[in-house]
């Protein structure tokens, strides 16, 4: 995906960019049946609290589209539109089935519209095709990975993203995350063959604010910048550093950067962490 600059007609031309939506396909609509609507919650809960802050007000609104991150088996598929997704940064593509079905998928690289593509336990090795991990040769690339088998995918699905297949030894397989974690997966965990696509999506420059109000994000005022009743890092004469022993939120929790990691059940399936440390059994 391009990335398109603009002559710097305003300070916020000058310094932002955007998509070049050339690659996807023309005139095509979202499928109605694959789309829900897509309520917004201003960052609150089930109760009306709030649980993210600086979220809501101006919002675009969007339908969100229904992804198959399951596959259907054995059941060959073509690729028929190119669509640009609100609601995730990587592309997604409309598949007609032989038996007449149709799925919204994730569309990795080298993908295009015509190619045909297949779910099964053992598929030809191409971008697309999606098959259990024991079918894998050693090496290569995937995303959309399953945590347990039929679940659906639930890891490595955003834009530009892949995780690697390091080995089949033993009873599970090792698998590189693109944290350079290496976790175990079962066997029998369908995953995707490719790297996905629209990886140039970390250039992008917002440029202005109103961007990230159409975004729903409203602004976010620094810590240091306020009086020390109103956050933890306030106060002082000129510009002071947030202190001592680490970073806070406004309540006086461990912020920026401090572990939160505390499921232990899951322990067990990490080998290596993604600072290269060996996990403790």
């Amino acid at each position: 995906m391009p990335i398109k600059t603009f002559k710097p007609t305003t300070p916020g031309r000058r310094h932002g960019n955007k998509e070049d939506f050339s690659s996807l396909t023309r005139n095509s609509k979202p499928l109605k049946r694959l789309t829900i609507r897509l309520k917004e919650n201003a960052g609150r809960n089930n109760q009306g609290r709030i649980t993210t802050r600086h979220r809501g007000s101006g919002a675009h609104k969007r339908m969100y589209r229904i992804i198959d991150f399951v596959g259907k088996m054995n059941v060959p598929g073509t690729v028929k539109t190119m669509e640009y997704d609100p609601n995730r940064n990587t592309r997604i593509a409309i598949v007609h089935y032989r038996d007449g079905d149709k799925r919204y998928i994730l569309v990795p690289n080298k993908l295009k519209v015509g190619f045909e593509i297949l779910t099964a336990n053992k598929a030809p090795i191409q971008p697309g095709n999606r098959m259990m991990i024991k079918n894998i040769p050693e090496g290569l690339e995937i995303f959309n990975l399953e945590i347990r088998p039929g679940s659906g995918g639930k890891l490595v699905r955003t834009a530009g993203s892949k995780a690697q297949l390091v080995s089949l030894e033993g009873e599970y397989a090792q698998v590189k995350m693109p944290s350079g974690e290496i976790r175990l997966f079962h066997k029998d965990c369908l995953a995707t063959i490719g790297t996905l696509g629209n990886a140039e999506f970390i250039n992008l420059k917002i440029g202005k604010a109103g961007r990230n109000r159409w975004k729903g994000r409203r602004p976010n005022v620094r810590g240091k910048a306020m009086n020390p009743p109103d956050h933890p890092h306030g106060g002082g004469e000129g510009r002071n550093p947030i202190g001592m022993p680490h970073a806070k939120t406004p309540w006086g929790k461990p912020a920026l950067g401090w572990k939160t990691r505390r499921n232990k059940r899951t322990n067990r399936w990490i080998l290596r962490d993604s600072h290269g440390l060996a996990k403790k059994s």
